[in-house]
Formats: structure tokens, sequence, C-alpha cells
């Protein structure tokens, strides 16, 4: 019989949670399911969870965030459990290379470098800490390291700004808007030629060079879709209720009814947040 005062310890804090994932992962008396899974097939979970934990913060639900943050920690014990069996690392050494790094890379804080310096001048000995650490892990290039399996939008980001601490960049946004134009018309091009390569070659073009605006307007694309996704979700949801009044559903009305009932939606959420209500489109063709 396997002892569990440590795992029934509620104030053991780490160490409780690295037993209960060795004894799930026990070949003769864990749990098959977490027996039967390697990295590949708990690096899913590890995205959703990271991504729980960016919806909890985004919608402020911070008692849903305790309990988000412990899943995503739990992901992180898992992977390391694995590793260990497998003999690469264990959950110590994870985390005594994050503290190493950390102390290496704020030397302002933990070193003999003056803090009196601005937040961007702080960004920039960051980044440069970070190309020194990139070069001895031989990474040349300016785009070595950017992880390939990042969200597209991400990923995007990452890049330009990568290219752009190397000066590969517009100087301002008004250039970047011309090259939306530019990579629009394009766009349309291929599609009158119908050919399905470039309008999909186009289009990635064209959301390249949409989240290169973000970037140049401090935005981050990611979380600014996903602002847009919780605005479309919530707008097109008070569609839905307005037409169960009227004893109907989506599919049994018009474009064109639901497009005023959007309106109406849109129009009272301005006022709601003290904006002017400004004309309005479909959300279909213009903005959610």
């Amino acid at each position: 019989m396997a002892e569990n005062s440590l795992i029934h310890n509620s104030d053991a804090g780490i160490e409780r949670l690295l037993e209960i994932m060795r004894r799930l992962r026990d070949p003769q008396i864990g749990c098959p399911w977490d027996i039967e899974q390697d990295f590949a097939s708990i690096a899913p979970y590890t995205i959703e969870e990271a991504y729980e934990v960016a919806d909890a913060i985004e919608r402020e639900a911070y008692d849903e965030l305790k309990g988000e943050l412990g899943d995503l920690l739990f992901q992180s014990v898992f992977h390391a459990q694995m590793a260990e069996e497998a003999g690469h690392f264990t959950f110590q050494d994870v985390v005594r290379t994050m503290s190493d790094k950390m102390v290496a890379r704020h030397p302002h804080v933990f070193g003999e470098e003056s803090r009196d310096k601005s937040a961007e001048q702080q960004v920039q000995d960051w980044e440069t800490i970070k190309a020194a650490e990139r070069a001895g892990k031989a990474q040349k290039g300016a785009l070595d390291g950017v992880a390939a399996n990042l969200p597209a939008l991400l990923r995007a980001h990452k890049l330009q700004k990568r290219a752009a601490r190397v000066g590969f960049d517009w100087p301002d946004a008004s250039h970047v808007l011309a090259k939306i134009t530019e990579e629009a018309a394009e766009l349309e091009e291929a599609r009158d030629q119908m050919d399905a390569d470039a309008l999909e070659d186009e289009f990635g073009d064209l959301l390249f060079v949409i989240v290169n605006l973000g970037r140049h307007l401090g935005i981050e694309p990611e979380a600014a879709l996903r602002r847009t996704n919780a605005k479309f979700t919530r707008r097109f949801g008070q569609v839905e209720a307005r037409l169960a009044e009227r004893g109907r559903t989506p599919s049994e009305s018009t474009l064109e009814e639901m497009d005023a009932l959007w309106d109406a939606v849109k129009t009272e959420e301005h006022r709601a947040n003290g904006k002017l209500s400004p004309a309005v489109a479909t959300p279909a063709r213009s903005e959610a």
C-alpha cells in the first residue's frame, strides 16, 4: 500500500503536487490514462490551459484564475515528470533553469547594474541579453528560436518584432497602411483569377501586414481578435434573443432583419458606453 500522508497534506505545497503526479504515472498503481500519455499527447492540453488562463484574466474572473493557473502549473509538472522518467531532466531542473535565467536577465535587480534607466532601455538591454543567449545556442539568424507551432497571429507578431530589431521595418504606420491597400488589391486580383493557391497566399500576406499594423499601433493581435470574437459573440447572442422574442430563430429570419437587430444592439452598446452611435454596417461585410 502506497504511503498517502503527503498526498493528503493540503499544506505540503509543490511537493504534494509532484508526488500526486508521480503516483498518477506509477506503472503499477497509477492511472491508466496518465500512464499512456507522452509529450505530444499532452501538448494540446498545455496550450488549451494557457488560453484558459488568458480568458480568465480577460474576463477578470479572478476566482477562476486561481484554478486555471493551477491547471497550467499541473501541465508543467506533467511534462517534467515524463522528462524525469525518460532521463532528460527533473522538475527541480526546470525551476533552477528559470531562476538562473531571471537572475541573469535582470542584472539591474539582482546584480551591479543601476536601475536608473527607462523601461525602454531595460527592454533593449533584455533583448541584448536574449540575443547573447541565442548566440550561445547556435541560433545565428534574427528569426531563429521563434517557435514554429505558436498560433499564427502570435508568431507573425514575434517574427516582425525580431526583424524590426535589426532594422527591417517600416518607419511608421502610414507605410503599413499603404501596404495593406496594395495587398488587398493583390488579393482581389487573385480572386478574379480563381487561383486557389494564389488566393490563400495573398490572403496570408494581407493578414501578415495587418498584424504589422497592430504592432506599429501597439496592439497585440491575438488579444485584439479575442476581444472582437467576444464582442461578436455577445452581440449575436442579443440578436438571437430578440429574434426569439418574435418567435423565430436566425435560420427563420432574413439577413435584413438580423442586420437591423444587429445595428440596434450595437447602438445600444455605444450609448451605454457613452459613445456616439456611428453608422453601422452588416457585420459579415465589415466590423463586428
